[in-house]
């Protein structure tokens, strides 16, 4: 490989990074606000919800699928603990636990739709889902927000409130969480074929992978990802509300997306995916500095989600004209 190319592949590589770094360079020049501790901490706090559902849209688009159903999946996670929270259900563990399986069996059905149905796409399915979610979210609540302050359940509270030094537990929470899945994507007879499913079904077919198998614990991995930033988005903003997350979903693909990940599976990192989110953290944290209205702020992350959906169609064609130039030279 010659120098130029080891040049692009570096740059390749870092590139959400170095922007990442630019945006915080334009920031700090905008505002005086931006350049401090305790703004960076803010950033991490609100950075951690996203990280986790992130996580989880990960691994599905490594499948070359998508779960639109993440956003609702979290939200009903903490509306479903708040509701047995009002039953008279105030040990944390309880509420924890069963927020963390409501999110699993969602995301356990989003796979079981999609292997046992054979539908042609989990745009479908997750969409579906993502309503139903939704709505039970709201019909559980009676469309009310439930509060968790001053109700003994403190332990629930916990991971998203608490802080060391005003540094996040829940961004602690974070890092264990992605080195955990940094190495079960890159070391485990599982993360390998969780890749080959999504980067080439035909190869997977022939190596005797069960891919619906595959499928099914993705979804229900993703899941269970959305289900403790539910408890983490409780102990954020100390409610249940139904309506909470409209943006979770269209947040994690884009840090996904900008992360490195693409539509077309078999790519993607669980730090790329972390930069993405801290990179719209950032961006979000700018914006609200600078006094921009909450319309403009939406602009601008719908401009990010289809400038980063622009430059994975760029990067799969450049990669597949490398491939023909290798197949050309290889001949």
């Amino acid at each position: 490989m010659n120098s130029k190319s080891k040049v692009k592949g570096l740059i390749s590589k870092l590139g959400t990074l170095l922007a990442l770094i630019i945006l915080c360079i334009v920031l700090t020049i905008a505002t005086d606000k931006f350049l401090t501790y305790s703004n960076f901490m803010n950033i991490i706090k609100q950075a951690s919800i996203n990280c986790f559902i992130a996580a989880g849209m990960l691994l599905v688009l490594i499948t070359a699928g998508i779960d639109l159903s993440v956003g609702f999946n979290c939200v009903l996670a903490t509306c479903v603990m708040g509701v047995l929270m009002q039953a008279g259900v105030t040990n944390s563990f309880l509420l924890m636990a069963a927020a963390v399986l409501t999110s699993m069996v969602v995301g356990y059905v989003n796979g079981t739709l999609l292997t046992r149905l054979d539908l042609p796409h989990p745009f479908v399915s997750t969409l579906g889902m993502k309503f139903v979610a939704w709505g039970l979210a709201l019909y559980i609540t009676a469309a009310t927000p439930i509060g968790f302050k001053n109700q003994g359940v403190d332990g629930v509270l916990f991971l998203g409130s608490a802080t060391i030094n005003q540094f996040p537990v829940s961004f602690i929470a974070v890092i264990i969480a992605f080195i955990i899945l940094h190495v079960f994507l890159t070391r485990t007879k599982l993360g390998r074929q969780i890749y080959c499913v999504g980067g080439n079904p035909e190869a997977s077919r022939l190596s005797g992978i069960d891919s619906k198998k595959v499928l099914r614990i993705v979804y229900t991995l993703t899941g269970l990802l959305c289900g403790i930033a539910g408890i983490i988005l409780v102990g954020r903003v100390s409610t249940a509300n139904g309506n909470a997350g409209t943006t979770f979903d269209t947040d994690a693909v884009a840090a996904c997306i900008i992360g490195g990940a693409s539509f077309t599976g078999g790519k993607g990192t669980i730090w790329g995916t972390m930069i993405g989110a801290l990179l719209i953290a950032v961006m979000r944290n700018g914006l609200n500095l600078l006094g921009a209205q909450t319309d403009v702020q939406y602009i601008i992350i719908g401009l990010i989600i289809i400038i980063a959906v622009l430059i994975d169609v760029t990067r799969g064609k450049a990669e597949l004209r490398a491939r023909k130039r290798a197949t050309v030279a290889g001949k």
